[in-house]
């Protein structure tokens, strides 16, 4: 297993018109306020959402005001800080604790960032013997939750960077074309993201990427989220139709594919937006390494077959029936089938470790196999 350095390096900056921001963040001015860029919104309109309780923490995660597994899993943080906020003289502080943390568990089921992140905070407030020290100790929690995730990531970036600039070695300085899937950029990620992170230091760096976009049905995560982050960046991009990746790798179009991750198994099965298995099943047909990024908070150290053992989420067929997008000044839904179609929506799928290069995280890179990954986290300090 390949083991990093620590030192750290220069803060990447994620611009927006020139400003900096992260995906989350407490208001400053009124600490029982935490902040979000409303993805929904985007990349149409830029817009920022306030989110006072446990009811708008679930319901940012559940309508993917919020997306992404380390964003989920640092609002469910939040959201256990702000139901501290919320226990009255008639509460049973921890049983209502509990059933916050199990409500916001409830919302997403595959990200497993988010039962992490909801039961870090949940055994650091089981510690506390002062009620009145409960909101204070949960925002500390929520706040190191975040922190840690934003590092995490940037270690990705140092960690994956190689893997770029070998191939820009071999090409001779010539563009590295990369394939990636859905987003897992900043915005999924506090800060950096999985997979953007090695793109943001490769450009910093110097070496010419060239990013395909894969548009990410039915939702549109990789047209409306990725193309506007990488414009945002300075990175060039092509967006594509999902199914347009396979063209591509066949026709020597694509140097390396990296995808995000919201669930990996202790053997190295990975689930990802749904069309990730058939970019692994198009890269390895065509001698293309295929990695995943991700922190070691997306792995589910619990389950063995990712196949059998992930929970797919089902989302509304209705994202599936129906697109949005701009018209005029309006964003608008329309219907694109014949109506009353019926229509699944399954969120993710799983890729089995047979097809996977290695895993990218912020330990460094991996064989998707069961004894390098525990060598992985046995080597946490």
């Amino acid at each position: 297993m390949q083991l990093i350095d620590y030192r750290l390096t220069d803060h990447i900056s994620m611009l927006v018109r020139g400003k900096n921001y992260q995906s989350i963040w407490l208001d400053e001015s009124d600490p029982s306020v935490v902040k979000v860029i409303d993805q929904q919104k985007l990349p149409f309109v830029f817009e920022t959402k306030e989110l006072r309780s446990v009811d708008d923490i679930y319901t940012a995660i559940k309508d993917m005001t919020v997306r992404g597994a380390p964003l989920i899993g640092a609002a469910a943080a939040f959201g256990i800080y702000l139901a501290t906020l919320e226990i009255t003289p008639a509460s049973n502080p921890m049983q209502h604790l509990a059933n916050a943390a199990r409500y916001l568990i409830s919302c997403r089921p595959t990200a497993v960032n988010l039962s992490i992140a909801v039961n870090r905070v949940m055994a650091e407030l089981n510690e506390v013997k002062d009620e009145k020290e409960l909101s204070s100790v949960a925002l500390r929690a929520a706040l190191q939750f975040c922190e840690a995730e934003k590092e995490n990531c940037r270690l990705i970036g140092v960690n994956g960077l190689p893997l770029i600039k070998e191939i820009n070695r071999k090409k001779k300085g010539e563009t590295v074309n990369i394939l990636t899937h859905c987003n897992a950029g900043w915005l999924a990620c506090i800060d950096y993201g999985t997979v953007t992170s090695p793109l943001y230091l490769a450009h910093e760096s110097g070496i010419p990427v060239h990013i395909w976009v894969d548009e990410t049905r039915p939702l549109n995560q990789g047209a409306r989220l990725t193309a506007w982050e990488l414009g945002e960046a300075g990175i060039p991009y092509t967006l594509v139709t999902d199914n347009t990746g396979g063209h591509l790798m066949q026709h020597g179009m694509v140097d390396i594919v990296i995808t995000g991750c919201d669930r990996a198994t202790k053997k190295g099965d990975v689930a990802n937006k749904t069309g990730t298995y058939l970019k692994a099943l198009a890269a390895h047909d065509n001698h293309i390494p295929f990695y995943a990024a991700l922190p070691l908070s997306s792995f589910d150290m619990t389950i063995s077959d990712g196949i059998q053992e992930i929970p797919i989420e089902e989302r509304d067929p209705e994202e599936v029936t129906h697109l949005s997008g701009l018209s005029g000044n309006d964003i608008v839904t329309i219907r694109i089938c014949p109506e009353n179609t019926t229509a699944v929506n399954y969120a993710f799928d799983v890729t089995p470790a047979r097809l996977i290069s290695g895993l990218i995280t912020e330990k460094g890179i991996c064989k998707p196999d069961e004894k390098e990954i525990k060598k992985m986290f046995n080597n946490i300090k």
